[in-house]
């Protein structure tokens, strides 16, 4: 079940909040319970099976916060370091049998010649996002960060819980430990969650949904052989700016949810398309998923304090050959995620961020958006055939024209999203607010608009038009 459904936004969210504050409001207990179920629900809606794979991982990730817990209790380190590194293996080894088997069999046999079998293994939604969550539950309870829950559905809560569950944002468990018990839900928490729904909810249905369809068609033609240069550039652009309103739109509806139910998750996204560097694009982007890698594998791997110059570029090397390799079991993914390594050492070590002055500014805005749109235009590739094609494309090789029927059709359908797109990536809405003194006027004025483009959201979305979901593989 996507957030961009009928069903979602007509029949599941209005039955889950009139149960948890109407039925349940005098019993912490029981909305936790209910929580969990329906979150469960909520995952078995599309493929019911995969929901099984959810709860063994529920399960063993219990049992291993309590174990760890009791070892760390006893004075016993050395067990629960032993039963964490258990614990983190059985997660890994889950994702790893799912996302990348089919993968590293199909790479092992065109590169031996072998004809190992194995079965297709169907993905299950957000497997990436919930398996990362479980690591941080047990990692937390191991360094004190939070304390192992006793009931398995509070772990269920924490792990399947449906705002966040498929796409994000990494909830780690120091965050929520506290608010799993002790929560307060307040009508300013659920307007303000309500309000930032809807904003998600748009960005989503009315920006990306509509630039996807550029996108799309941009590798349609270079698929065929005839994307043009002008259209290249066009389908980078849509795509870049699809991603960033898909997945920051998916993250604004989370946060907005968890507010409704009394949970605060931490910002995602800071306006990445602002950065000045590349370095500065990855504080700004999916942050989450940034801190996530930080603190569970940059710093104990030590991270920048070590000594040696080498160790700290295979220390960054190891951070985003991972991040790569999360993002999806293709070479399109692992390259897109070591370029990005490549780009992060030159900066760290080159005095690229001593340039300084207007003049250097531009040239390093310049430069960090020229790789984020490559970086895309990889990340959107079907294989690294596809996305070498496209860049030629991009720049007039392979006799590909300037421009052509279909970037003049797609600009011209497409240019007040493509505008909207634009102006809203950049912090607009903030210095807004800066400068307009709130008053009752300009609350009625905001809720006004907010509520006008909602409605024009679910608009499309009754009608059917195009709702591709990017992070689905992920």
């Amino acid at each position: 079940m996507l957030f961009s459904s009928n069903t979602f936004l007509f029949v599941f969210l209005p039955a889950v909040i009139v149960i948890y504050y109407g039925l349940l409001r005098s019993s912490r207990l029981l909305q936790n319970i209910f929580l969990c179920l329906a979150s469960l629900f909520f995952y078995a809606w599309g493929e019911p099976r995969f929901v099984l794979v959810m709860m063994l991982s529920i399960a063993v990730n219990w049992a291993g916060g309590l174990l760890v817990s009791s070892a760390m209790a006893a004075g016993k380190a050395d067990r629960a370091k032993l039963l964490l590194g258990i614990n983190i293996f059985f997660n890994l080894l889950i994702i790893f049998i799912f996302k990348y088997l089919n993968f590293t069999v199909d790479n092992i046999n065109a590169a031996f010649g072998t004809r190992i079998i194995v079965p297709e293994i169907a993905l299950p939604i957000g497997i990436s996002f919930f398996t990362f969550q479980a690591i941080s539950y047990v990692v937390d309870v191991y360094r004190g960060n939070g304390e192992a829950q006793k009931h398995i559905l509070n772990v269920g809560l924490y792990i399947s819980f449906f705002p966040q569950l498929i796409a994000g944002p990494i909830v780690r468990y120091e965050t929520v430990a506290e608010q799993i018990h002790n929560r307060r839900e307040t009508v300013d928490d659920f307007c303000d969650g309500i309000k930032r729904f809807m904003i998600g909810f748009c960005k989503k249905i009315l920006i990306a949904n509509n630039l996807a369809l550029v996108a799309d068609k941009a590798y349609e033609l270079v698929a065929d052989g005839s994307l043009s240069t002008g259209m290249a550039w066009l389908g980078a652009i849509a795509y870049t700016l699809q991603i960033f309103y898909d997945f920051s739109g998916y993250s604004d509806m989370a946060i907005g949810l968890g507010k409704m139910f009394g949970f605060h998750f931490l910002e995602n996204f800071d306006y990445p398309y602002i950065s000045g560097s590349v370095t500065e694009f990855w504080r700004r982007w999916h942050m989450s998923l940034g801190t996530w890698f930080r603190d569970y594998v940059y710093i104990p791997l030590g991270g920048s304090r070590v000594k040696s110059r080498a160790r700290h570029i295979f220390n960054l090397f190891v951070v985003w050959l991972c991040t790569g390799i999360w993002h999806g079991a293709n070479w399109t993914f692992i390259l897109w995620g070591l370029m990005y390594f490549v780009l992060l050492v030159f900066e760290r070590f080159s005095g690229f961020s001593q340039l300084e002055g207007r003049g250097a500014n531009v040239c390093k805005y310049i430069y960090t958006m020229f790789f984020v749109i490559m970086g895309w235009i990889l990340f959107r590739a079907d294989d690294l055939q596809t996305a070498a094609a496209y860049m030629k494309a991009c720049f007039g090789a392979g006799g590909a024209p300037l421009l052509d029927s279909s970037f003049i059709e797609y600009a011209r359908q497409n240019i007040s999203y493509l505008a909207a797109g634009i102006l809203f990536s950049v912090p607009v809405a903030p210095a807004l607010r800066k400068k307009i003194k709130p008053s009752l006027v300009t609350d009625i004025i905001y809720i006004f608009c907010l509520t006008a483009l909602f409605l024009a959201s679910i608009s499309f979305l009754v009608k059917g038009s195009y709702n591709p979901f990017i992070y689905f593989n992920f």
